[in-house]
């Protein structure tokens, strides 16, 4: 007999996991801190890559559901200078292997997929303490508790459940992004619209990058980059959305005004998103009964991948709890002998493209990447 699995957050690393163990009859709860599925909202779009992304979805029999929500013509691309000059540029004809869907979208389907007790909400995990045999208790903020014999933290970043397999803390990077967005930007903001174009958008100049997706409706997605310390980050009042918006367009004084619109514009406050890295070769001895996916394993700089990743391992560490019923042990060495080094290189590929991004190489040496890609494919 297999036993029942207890997952610690709701994210998509998470719920894939939850689906796969759903999908082979497997018991799995999953404790959510947030109070409900709209609690907030879930980020812009994802790129979900045919080698890992859409490979979890299909172990998680949701290829059909998931190619319902792709955003046709998301995958074009365009590459600028800070003139707003286009350096590069790639069209959408719908054979590419990178299709675009909203995370809100991918998260929902998965929720739906589950049967309705699976997802315990508003259970924030307060502590966790091991009994013994592969055996944990969770302690939650609200006085209540839980155990179990199988424990899989997905719940991110500053996971509650990574101390009890490593002392690693995420550091931060020296980059931080500003998120804003601007609403029925083709009639609003039509230049800003034009230069965003049909897909993703990246501006690119060392050390700065102003990167854009179009969504559906009419919605220019952006995320300021910077190459900043920590300490001019809490120089900035978030909470004055005015004040933090000028001081953030003035670091981009010189760019055409179609690209510093996507920040000046912005309809919604910036929030700022600081960029933090758990070790590139993060790893961990085996820890009976307990294991991490996605951010809470294996935190890099966004490049892509993290979500695909995320889902990639749950889906994987699913499948190979399935595949050794009855023996916990079994099921995470094998899932963990193949998440180290696929993590690793997946962590040293994002901090080469933010680099390549942010970098003095930028943006001549993000295109030279592009179009190497490109060349790979064959296309």
């Amino acid at each position: 007999m297999t036993t029942p699995v207890t997952i610690v957050g709701a994210g998509l690393g998470g719920l894939t996991l939850a689906r796969v163990l759903h999908v082979h009859g497997i018991p799995a709860t999953v404790y959510e801190a947030e109070a409900s599925a709209t609690a907030r909202t879930q980020g812009g779009q994802l790129d979900i890559h045919a080698h890992d992304g859409q490979v979890a979805l299909e172990a998680a029999g949701l290829t059909e559901e998931f190619r319902a929500l792709i955003h046709e013509g998301g995958e074009a691309l365009r590459v600028l200078d800070l003139h707003g000059t286009v350096l590069h540029e790639e069209s959408d004809d719908g054979t590419g292997g990178r299709p675009e869907v909203l995370r809100g979208d991918l998260r929902r389907i998965l929720l739906d997929s589950l049967p309705d007790w699976t997802v315990r909400w508003g259970h924030k995990v307060a502590g966790v303490r091991p009994l013994g045999d592969g055996r944990h208790e969770l302690a939650f903020a609200d006085g209540a508790t839980a155990t179990t014999g199988l424990l899989v933290g997905a719940d991110g970043a500053w996971s509650r459940i990574r101390p009890l397999l490593s002392d690693a803390k995420p550091e931060y990077v020296g980059t931080m992004f500003v998120e804003t967005y601007l609403y029925d930007a083709d009639e609003r903001h039509p230049a800003a619209a034009a230069a965003v174009g049909g897909g993703s958008l990246f501006a690119l100049a060392p050390g700065q990058a102003i990167a854009a997706h179009r969504e559906a409706g009419g919605v220019l997605h952006t995320y300021v980059q910077l190459k900043r310390p920590a300490e001019w980050i809490a120089g900035i009042d978030f909470t004055d959305a005015p004040s933090a918006a000028a001081r953030v367009a003035a670091e981009f004084e010189g760019w055409a005004p179609e690209l510093t619109a996507l920040i000046t514009d912005g309809e919604t406050a910036p929030v700022p998103r600081v960029l933090h890295a758990l070790p590139d070769g993060h790893r961990w001895d085996r820890v009976p009964g307990v294991t991490l996916l996605g951010d809470a394993a294996h935190l890099a700089p966004p490049a892509g991948e993290g979500a695909n990743l995320a889902m990639f391992d749950g889906a994987e560490l699913g499948n190979a709890i399935a595949a050794h019923p009855g023996d916990v042990e079994a099921a995470l060495t094998a899932y963990e002998a193949e998440l180290f080094p696929r993590s690793r290189s997946s962590a040293v590929d994002a901090h080469e493209i933010l680099d390549l991004c942010l970098g003095d190489r930028a943006p001549s040496g993000f295109v030279d990447f592009l179009v190497g890609t490109s060349a790979v494919q064959g296309d």
